[in-house]
């Protein structure tokens, strides 16, 4: 191992650090995972049946000469084919099965040694412990959260979260125990982003759980990235799966969304009827179809918008006489 694979280099510190200005802080990592020392497994199979058959036939042939009157050369036979027996049988010991998707955390009496991530067949100082430890991509879902919005509101909330162990040390070694870490950082983590941002915002310039999931959901990622770095883990995406108001207030805000939805239709309605009667002033003035004094635009002003901007079919009334009468 050289000093390069104990030190992480700068461009990975900086490609892992997260954008969030309030992210945790955590700890520095005392360990990174390296490539544990290994041979390949089929070459060191093959010493250690050959071993274990030569050590079994010479154990054999020593009883056999030991029994025919010649113990002088049997037992000397018998307890060397028998310790080479036992050798191959304890190097044995040091083969490992990795699958694809796992990992091997090596420690030699306690000391990390490196982490075995070839699959196959691999051998290592028999004398080490081998941790299995699944590199796969894993799935984790909270449960449904409760907690006030920024506007105070209750609501609820859960969300989803793809993520990966990529340091086995750190899993390992920096935390106790790293499925329950990522559980337990990812409920706080949702929780701290729903009382930052309102369930729905007035302002369009602000954002909103409703409104702005993704952006929501990109903050949620990056404040996840930085709150389970200590643990070697790599969050891939983040989701929210469940967004809603609480019961006890769910009618009311229903009341209140639709209210003003009818406020947004009517402001939006209103706007257009102006433009409109705007538009059919000046285009009788271009036409000089009709001469209209303020009066005469007044009323005119007054009947377009009440037709226009009116919930229900306008009724005409024929004014037979003059204006005046």
């Amino acid at each position: 191992m050289t000093a390069d694979e104990n030190v992480p280099s700068a461009a990975a510190d900086a490609a892992h650090a997260p954008d969030a200005t309030d992210a945790p802080d955590m700890p520095p990592p005392g360990v990174r995972e390296f490539r544990a020392r290994s041979v390949p497994g089929g070459l060191a199979l093959l010493f250690t049946l050959t071993g274990s058959l030569l050590g079994l036939g010479g154990a054999v042939a020593g009883i056999a000469i030991a029994a025919n009157d010649s113990p002088a050369v049997g037992v000397p036979l018998l307890v060397v084919s028998a310790s080479a027996f036992l050798t191959a049988l304890f190097l044995m010991t040091g083969l490992n099965m990795v699958a694809p998707g796992e990992a091997r955390v090596v420690q030699f009496f306690g000391r990390y040694t490196g982490t075995i991530r070839d699959d196959g067949l691999r051998w290592v100082n028999p004398l080490t412990t081998r941790v299995k430890i699944s590199t796969r991509v894993r799935n984790h879902e909270t449960a449904v959260l409760k907690v006030n919005d920024a506007d105070g509101n209750p609501i609820e909330l859960a969300a989803v979260i793809v993520w990966q162990v990529e340091d086995t040390a750190q899993a390992s070694f920096e935390v106790d125990d790293f499925v329950e870490f990522v559980s337990t950082q990812t409920e706080s983590a949702v929780r701290h982003i729903a009382i930052e941002y309102p369930y729905d915002a007035p302002d369009a310039d602000q954002l909103s759980l409703r409104a702005d999931a993704e952006e929501i959901t990109e903050k949620l990622a990056v404040e996840l990235t930085a709150r389970v770095r200590a643990a070697g883990v790599r969050i891939i995406e983040s989701r929210f799966t469940h967004l809603a108001y609480a019961p006890e207030i769910a009618s009311a805000m229903l009341q209140r969304q639709q209210a003003g939805a009818v406020v947004a239709a009517r402001q939006a309605i209103v706007e257009g009827a102006c433009g409109m009667v705007e538009k059919a002033l000046e285009r009788l003035g271009e036409m000089d179809v009709v001469e209209l004094d303020d009066e005469r635009r007044a009323a005119m002003v007054s009947n377009l918008l009440v037709v226009l901007c009116g919930s229900h079919g306008a009724q005409p009334v024929v004014n037979a006489g003059s204006l005046y009468q």
